[in-house]
């Protein structure tokens, strides 16, 4: 490679470090928001400048030894300039492209894993090629890598995962005993002696784990805390537990959202602290031995790399832009608020719409959980049962309806447990100077204080077990790929030169911004598309309101849908047929998930509008039934021009179209009536029903007559048959709809008569 390539890697590797901060926050984020968004503890903009503050202190307290990047994976002695930067390289290269990847599937992950097996993969790779070139012995890598210390961080992040999620369920469980749902009504003494073990857990984790490098504990106090420790954590406890105590009677505060706040800013701060290496560690490590190689004169393959085993203090100007981008990305990231919404999701209290598909060990898993908690129960006193029972009893829901977007995943009591866990298990990890992934630390504690507080009930279960085997499952993919995908990348390097390098970067940014613009355009979509509502009212004027704009928003959908199946058929337009069928499937998710919803819309009914549910069910099986003959007419219609079978004839087209303008006069006018609030269009439109109807019956008298006397093609009758008689279904779905509505609305109007009980089931 020519000297001038590395001058270009060096930039490059700045540019991809600026990179690696905004993905790999979206993906961290998750470990320090979760809780806090979750519960609803404060408004969303308090949480966001709480989690910046500790974001911009831990950048600036990082100590900036980028130890994990030279001397924590390979030993550097072994190894030349030219041999480090192409790890280097290949290591943001892989990062990058892994963690946006996560981003995208909105699935939490471990930067400090991947950034491990990337650094461990690229230098294998590195070392098995120089062993080759010499005719050595494979028996020799270990004197390449840190066997002892990747071994270690291995073993530590692997164990973290199940004592994580062990002791956050056991911990759930007694501060539910003790405290119960009800925590507002227990006694000051309570939410004291909590607060007092929370918040004395939580500043000791900042002091250990988020200033352990920070000036302001140099001298009596970093000692004190060192050989005092167990004098500290007492006095701490009282101190808290008393101004708690203090706090609660004398001025009213909400102990545990003060808990919260204080554990939101810790993690925060923790993590810029800390994880700051995963970004910034490997292009600092590299710009460190630039500078060390050009000032000696040596050549690139011969410049030994002892140097990096030497601290080196990061400038305090990169670590505030370090932490800038930081905190810019937690603000405006649409990724990792996906990030964060599937741990909330799957730790989620009550049921509700479920992300992941149940599977073969969810099923099994909770299958036998299942068993063991039968059989442990019936070991146990009924006495002792009842009462365990009585103290995991939800309070009754609140008289105030309150919309599901404002609803809390959980209480505040989950929270401040998982906060508390979390900094408990990290704190006593770095003080035993144990590796751990704080990602998977935060969000197994969370698992685990779900299953504990009984939020994985019989309901949902398999599909939040499932999600939680989807996470640890990605985690372990995304081990394997961070290796192999480096270890590949570093050996096209080492052959491909500057050619490699250019084609990885351009492939690595555009993968990005694909990902990007892909992401932006389907949040466009999902913000301008007429997404169907879930009813959150609780009168029937308000559930007849609610359900106009989910009428009026199926019937537009509906016109689209028909026209573009009769266009599609016309030209034998097979892509447009197929983008049909993918928007007509969506429509009738949209509809069953309405319909899964009818349990919590009848829970949310006042008690003198019960027969709202009526009337909210009948209009959801008449929208059904619409999505069924869209369905079907979507399928056939695809399946004919997919199998390359005859075009429809010209007359058969026409008729068609003409019963296309038809129902799109009809739509129209349906759409207006509905969008407009003008019920009293509705009468008209039912009076004039037996137009759309005669058209229909008209062409299927035509193709009668032409079957029998010129039609030759088996598929196009049936095909031609099979559209007219779902569209009738189609008009019949309809009008039984818009019946139902104009009855419920103005009962003292007489509409012409439908038969309201011809619900079609296909």
């Amino acid at each position: 490679m020519g000297e001038n390539i590395y001058l270009f890697m060096i930039v490059a590797l700045a540019v991809l470090a600026i990179t690696d901060l905004v993905v790999g926050v979206s993906n961290d984020a998750v470990n320090f928001l979760n809780s806090a968004i979750g519960s609803k503890a404060v408004s969303f903009r308090t949480i966001m400048i709480v989690a910046s503050v500790g974001i911009a202190l831990g950048a600036v307290s990082s100590s900036g030894m980028m130890d994990i990047a030279k001397t924590g994976i390979f030993n550097p002695n072994n190894f030349v300039f030219s041999e480090v930067m192409i790890i280097f390289m290949a290591v943001m290269i892989t990062d990058i492209l892994l963690l946006d990847f996560f981003n995208t599937l909105g699935m939490p992950t471990s930067t400090t894993v991947s950034i491990v097996f990337e650094l461990l993969g690229a230098a294998v790779a590195i070392s098995i090629l120089k062993i080759f070139a010499v005719d050595g012995s494979l028996s020799t890598l270990g004197e390449y890598i840190n066997t002892d210390k990747a071994t270690e961080i291995i073993i530590g992040i692997l164990l973290s995962v199940v004592i994580a999620f062990t002791v956050g369920a056991i911990v759930q469980f007694f501060s539910r005993l003790l405290i119960t749902f009800k925590f507002e009504k227990q006694a000051k003494w309570v939410g004291a002696v909590f607060g007092g073990f929370a918040i004395t857990a939580i500043i000791y984790f900042i002091i250990v784990k988020g200033l352990k490098s920070a000036s302001i504990l140099d001298g009596p106090i970093s000692e004190f805390i060192a050989t005092q420790t167990n004098a500290f954590i007492l006095i701490n406890f009282v101190f808290w537990t008393l101004l708690s105590l203090l706090l609660t009677t004398v001025f009213k505060t909400n102990i545990y959202k003060l808990i919260i706040l204080l554990g939101t800013f810790a993690l925060a701060m923790a993590f810029a602290g800390n994880d700051l290496v995963n970004f910034i560690g490997v292009p600092i490590a590299a710009l460190q031995s630039y500078q060390d190689w050009s000032a000696s004169g040596v050549l690139a393959t011969e410049y030994g790399m002892s140097g990096l085993t030497n601290a080196v203090q990061t400038p305090i100007l990169l670590l505030l832009l370090s932490g800038a981008i930081m905190v810019l990305t937690i603000w405006f990231s649409s990724k990792a608020k996906n990030v964060v919404k599937t741990s909330v999701d799957l730790s989620r209290q009550d049921e509700g719409e479920e992300r992941f598909e149940p599977n073969f060990m969810s099923r099994q898993i909770v299958r036998l959980s299942v068993k063991a908690s039968e059989s442990f129960s019936a070991i146990l006193p009924n006495s002792l049962h009842n009462r365990v029972n009585a103290r995991f009893e939800k309070p009754a829901p609140s008289v105030l309806k309150v919309k599901e977007q404002d609803k809390p995943a959980f209480d505040l009591v989950r929270a401040a447990v998982n906060l508390m866990v979390a900094s408990i298990l990290i704190s006593l990890a770095t003080s035993m100077k144990l590796p751990l992934s704080t990602t998977y630390v935060t969000f197994m504690v969370a698992m685990g204080s779900s299953l504990a507080d009984k939020a994985w009930g019989a309901e949902s279960a398999v599909y939040r077990v499932a999600g939680v085997l989807n996470v640890i499952g990605g985690w372990f993919f995304t081990a394997i790929i961070a290796f192999v995908a480096s270890a590949i990348i570093a050996i096209c390097i080492n052959y491909g030169g500057t050619i490699a390098i250019g084609i990885f970067l351009t492939l690595a940014f555009l993968m990005i911004f694909r990902n990007y613009f892909k992401q932006s355009k389907k949040a466009q979509e999902i913000k301008a598309e007429d997404s169907l509502r879930k009813s959150e009212s609780s009168s029937i004027q308000g559930v007849i309101e609610e359900s106009a704009n989910n009428i009026s928003t199926v019937v537009k959908r509906s016109n689209k849908i028909y026209t573009i199946a009769i266009d599609g058929l016309a030209r034998q337009d097979l892509d447009s047929l197929k983008k049909n069928k993918k928007q007509v499937n969506k429509l009738s998710t949209e509809i069953d998930e309405l319909r899964d919803n009818i349990f919590y819309f009848i829970k949310n009914l006042d008690e003198a509008s019960v027969g709202a549910s009526n009337f909210y069910i009948s209009i959801l099986g008449y929208l059904q039934d619409m999505a069924q003959s869209l369905e079907y007419i979507s399928k056939v219609s695809h399946k004919h021009i997919h199998n390359n079978h005859k075009k429809l004839k010209y007359n058969q087209i026409k008729e068609l179209k003409e019963i296309d303008s038809k129902l799109e006069s009809v739509f129209n006018e349906t759409k207006l009536a509905f969008e407009t609030r003008s019920f009293e269009k509705i009468g008209n439109i039912i009076k004039h029903k037996h137009e759309a109807f005669d058209l229909v019956s008209q062409k299927i008298k035509k193709q009668v007559e032409r079957t029998r006397t010129e039609e030759s093609s088996p598929k196009n009758t049936t095909l031609y048959f099979s559209l007219l008689q779902e569209t009738k279904d189609l008009l019949t779905a309809l009008m039984n709809l818009l019946e139902l509505y104009y009855n419920e609305h103005d009962s003292s109007v007489e509409p012409a008569k439908v038969d309201l009980s011809n619900q079609n089931n296909k």
